[in-house]
């Protein structure tokens, strides 16, 4: 027999083991404010109004909390502005930013802090550079792997890159504009994985076993600035907690 076997092709629709956690007809298991999030066509759909203002906002999956998982999706963003994938995220802690231009405080049962796979649509450069990357939402932490980069956070040491996937600007060109793309999250330990079609975008390790970024969590999606809509399908976790 021989020693080495190419592995099976990446394949976004392999989901053994997997769950399907959005029934693409109700918001069963999730937490949702109806007048940002809507199922329609099966879809999830996350839609702000140019000259309406909501600051961001959240959809949270309240059917699990987990550590460890592999979850794919499939997702788009038209129109502007941008958001992403929450992960080992928690609900109700204050918000470091306030509402803009006078709106109400936010409401905490939809605002979530923690890890986030960004995923923003491409505006001007900077936008365009944010997708993939890893961003710690409503912290001090901010961006801790910005797309191409393997970074490590160890205990009393600030964060440092350990390695290079690509360039930056090049992975963007795995981005689908107006399009649907494959989002892949691998959340092992310490390891946290970004993946678009088929293409890896950045990896943080944080060896700090007490830290906020290693504890279970819920996972959402947020939708930021307007307008925009942030449309999502074919939702899949497959839990190792």
């Amino acid at each position: 027999m021989p020693k080495f076997h190419d592995p099976a092709p990446y394949d976004i629709n392999e989901h053994t083991g997997y769950k399907q956690i959005f029934n693409g007809k109700t918001f069963e298991g999730w937490d949702a404010d109806a007048s940002i999030w809507r199922v329609e066509n099966g879809l999830m759909i996350g839609e702000t109004l140019e000259g309406k203002p909501k600051g961001n906002n959240y959809i949270v999956y309240k059917g699990d909390k987990t550590r460890d998982f592999d979850l794919k999706l499939q997702m788009k963003i038209e129109k502007g502005g941008g958001g992403g994938i929450q992960y080992r995220s928690v609900t109700g802690i204050p918000w470091t930013r306030r509402q803009p231009n006078g709106l109400p405080p936010y409401d905490l049962r939809y605002m979530m802090t923690g890890p986030q796979a960004d995923f923003w649509f491409p505006v001007n450069a900077t936008a365009a550079g944010h997708t993939g990357q890893w961003y710690s939402e409503n912290t001090m932490q901010g961006i801790l792997a910005y797309r191409g980069q393997v970074t490590q956070a160890l205990p009393g040491q600030t964060n440092r890159l350990v390695g290079n996937i690509g360039d930056k600007q090049a992975l963007g060109g795995y981005v689908k504009v107006n399009e649907w793309n494959d989002y892949e999250i691998i959340a092992r330990g310490p390891v946290m994985m970004h993946m678009m079609n088929g293409q890896l975008m950045a990896v943080f390790i944080d060896d700090n076993k007490d830290s906020v970024n290693n504890q279970p969590g819920y996972i959402g999606f947020e939708i930021e600035s307007q307008p925009c809509k942030i449309s999502v399908k074919n939702i899949w976790l497959r839990k190792f907690d």
